[in-house]
């Protein structure tokens, strides 16, 4: 009999005895919440002081002494051992002016959904820590001098913390100097993938830019801009307001870059979508997936449109099922939950969609199809505590941007809280991260090749809705 995986039931002894001969023959009937475990918001790694230029709010004090917080999520891999999951923080605390003492990481992290806990786990063996130490987190460097713009640790002070009040401003942690740690006054990462040598690719939104780093986050070449491919306008490159390279007028919003950047299962070729329209693009609903071919290391020229189903939407991630199907988050600008009466705008549209780029449409559009309406997740066995009314759970966060398959009919899907902004689960407080294991209604044709940190054999037969092992094990989950 197989061992059932400790990212479900930890040390349940009796799902493991008697799960899986209940399990052989089991159907899913519909899309349910099965897991849910809580990242408190007030959680935080060694590091330099943070959060110098933003103000303190939802009851968070700032700056943050000697210290990084480890959120907002807005990128998911499989972690060192099954269980386990790689956690990429963007660029600290939403733009390119307030982030210059956040840096940027991923950390590894092992949820519990047994006790709805998150735990800091090591980053090459998965093995459990008391708290985030460096031996959690992989942090992103140019030591090597690749990036081919000024750095915010080539500067004596931050920039924008001269002010009147003060003059001289705020010197550069000596860490990030010596170091010459990235952070978030130098790249906005939203996405990010490991290919097969061991490195990293990263997917910017400040220039937009793809940015290559080795197993020890070192980058090794210099960012690679984004060719205008459709010669929507005159420039020949995409560019943002915020790329430190930009000659005229940006062409791309700001904050629109490479939001979500998938690998296909082959190992061959990385597909980096845009999360807003260029600005000439007469069609404001499109959106670019750019093909980029890891062998030569160039764009290959190929490009994909993504419509949203309106103009004011954007993507959160796009995570590859195989070869040819994606996953894609699409969502509104709101939050809240819309069973609170306290939120007055609440959020409306968070949603999770299938593409196919091999069947387009005749206006050049890939065929998309509804998965996973995140506002509405039937939660039969009670387990999403605060976020479930009449047994319908809400993910009602205004970014959720992380998402991952962790067999055929099941998603990993975490919400970047933006922290300490957003306040989409309770009023006036700031959202904590919520990792939830969703089960859909039919399997993903999902690639032998695109094997999560949790094997499909050892899931409960894809980690069945009611099932004995689950009715145990996730009712102990806290309400809260």
């Amino acid at each position: 009999m197989r061992k059932l995986p400790r990212l479900l039931f930890g040390g349940l002894s009796i799902a493991c005895a008697l799960g899986l001969q209940l399990f052989a023959s089991y159907q899913a009937i519909a899309v349910e919440l099965v897991g849910r475990a809580v990242l408190s918001a007030n959680t935080f790694a060694p590091g330099p002081t943070s959060g110098q230029l933003i103000s303190s709010s939802n009851g968070i004090t700032v700056p943050f002494i000697n210290k990084q917080p480890v959120q907002g999520f807005s990128a998911v891999l499989p972690g060192p051992k099954p269980g386990t999951f790689l956690v990429m923080s963007d660029n600290g605390f939403g733009s390119k002016g307030n982030s210059p003492d956040f840096l940027l990481r991923f950390y590894a992290v092992e949820p519990d959904f047994v006790t709805g806990q998150v735990f800091p786990v090591n980053l090459k063996t998965g093995e459990r820590l008391d708290s985030f130490t460096s031996e959690s987190f992989f942090q992103l460097n140019d030591k090597a001098g690749k990036i081919n713009f000024p750095i915010v640790a080539d500067r004596a002070v931050y920039p924008g913390s001269i002010t009147a009040t003060n003059p001289n401003g705020i010197p550069v942690a000596p860490a990030i100097k010596s170091g010459r740690l990235l952070t978030g006054g130098d790249l906005d990462l939203e996405s990010f993938r490991r290919v097969s040598d061991g490195t990293y690719w990263f997917g910017d939104e400040f220039g937009p830019f793809l940015v290559h780093v080795d197993a020890n986050g070192q980058v090794i070449e210099s960012p690679i801009s984004l060719p205008n491919f459709l010669g929507l306008g005159d420039k020949p490159l995409v560019q943002s307001p915020d790329n430190p390279n930009l000659t005229g007028t940006a062409n791309l919003g700001g904050s629109r870059g490479f939001e979500g950047m998938a690998l296909n299962t082959s190992g061959t070729k990385l597909y980096a979508m845009l999360e807003g329209a260029l600005v000439p693009d007469e069609q404001r609903d499109r959106l670019l997936i750019n093909q980029f071919d890891l062998a030569t290391k160039q764009y290959t020229g190929k490009t994909f449109s993504y419509r949203l189903e309106s103009p004011s939407y954007f993507i959160g991630d796009l995570t590859a099922i195989n070869d040819n199907e994606f996953l894609v988050i699409e969502r509104d600008g709101k939050q809240g939950d819309p069973n609170n009466s306290a939120f007055t705008d609440p959020a409306q549209f968070k949603r999770i969609y299938k593409i196919d780029i091999s069947k387009v449409d005749s206006a050049g559009f890939v065929q998309k199809e509804l998965l996973v309406n995140l506002l509405n997740i039937p939660d039969p066995n009670g387990i999403g505590g605060n976020g479930t009314t009449n047994g319908r759970f809400t993910f009602p966060f205004v970014t959720i941007e992380d998402i991952l398959p962790i067999d055929n009919q099941t998603l990993l899907v975490i919400n970047d809280n933006n922290f300490p902004f957003s306040v989409g689960r309770t009023p006036g407080q700031p959202d904590n991260t919520e990792l939830i294991l969703i089960k859909l209604d039919k399997p993903l044709a999902l690639a032998n090749s695109n094997a999560t940190s949790v094997p499909e054999s050892s899931t409960v037969a894809g980690l069945g809705l009611a099932t004995l092992g689950m009715l145990i094990a996730l009712k102990r989950q806290p309400k809260a």
